[in-house]
């Protein structure tokens, strides 16, 4: 059933991932087969209208060329872009939600988070912005115009949950309570957002980072999958408080990881 509704996306709520990558069509072919998705382009984009309360500002480029829109049976569920720069790493970037992009850029500087790409339009699907918090994890924000986020999350070949790999859990759930408490500690709260030290399952030379779940029914099987199509396992499945997980990269070396509930 599809997931596609504003009101689901509290501040700081998972509400998008987006991959960059070196070849853009190579990640069609790979997780259209692993996941089953189809592809739309969405890379020329109108410009966002600058609010009436505010004066006009120039607006940031849309999406680059090459950037495409994952679809699973024809639900939006993840974007494809090309990496612009070589030396930018091949990754999956987490998008959290908010209803001001300005102001929790604001907020995330103040709590000692940094800004790598201020505010921009994608168009009038909505308002984006790239950050980091404090050990340096990045992460989107997404500011929604038509676009809320995910039409399907919580099923195979979708979204399905995201860890922060950090050296410091404590300083970690200190900084993202304070910026999105009420999706995680709200009355009604289900977050799809966790926390775990770095050397849990990675080197401890290994960044802070965040890894993208999708929702696998067979890990073996996908994980089988990911091999076949020129990828690699990363990391073979291990138990954890919300499911078991494996991770993996894709053909291009994107990490994620696949997760069975």
């Amino acid at each position: 059933m599809a997931e596609n509704r504003a009101s689901e996306y509290t501040e700081g709520t998972p509400c998008w991932v987006d991959a960059q990558l070196p070849d853009v069509e190579a990640g069609k072919r790979f997780y259209g087969e692993l996941f089953n998705w189809t592809f739309e382009d969405q890379s020329e984009q109108p410009e966002w209208p600058a609010p009436a309360s505010r004066p006009a500002r120039p607006v940031q480029p849309s999406p680059p060329l090459g950037t495409v829109r994952a679809l699973l049976d024809g639900e939006p569920v993840a974007s494809l872009a090309h990496k612009t720069d070589g030396r930018l790493p091949t990754v999956w970037t987490v998008s959290f939600a908010t209803p001001d992009a300005e102001a929790l850029c604001r907020r995330i500087l103040a709590a000692g988070g940094q800004l790598v790409s201020a505010p921009r339009a994608v168009g009038e699907l909505g308002v984006t912005a790239l950050v980091t918090d404090p050990e340096g994890a990045v992460f989107s924000l997404w500011q929604p115009g038509e676009r809320p986020g995910f039409g399907r999350r919580h099923e195979r070949g979708a979204f399905a949950w995201v860890e922060l790999y950090t050296r410091d859990t404590e300083a970690a759930n200190t900084f993202y309570s304070a910026l999105f408490h009420d999706a995680l500690f709200g009355e009604g709260a289900e977050p799809d957002f966790g926390r775990a030290p770095v050397s849990d399952v990675f080197p401890v030379e290994m960044p802070p980072h965040f890894l993208v779940h999708f929702a696998a029914e067979d890990l073996e099987a996908t994980m089988a999958d990911v091999t076949r199509l020129g990828g690699r396992v990363q990391v073979p499945p291990f138990g954890t408080s919300y499911g078991t997980v494996a991770v993996v990269t894709d053909n291009q070396g994107a990490s994620f990881a696949l997760l069975s509930r």
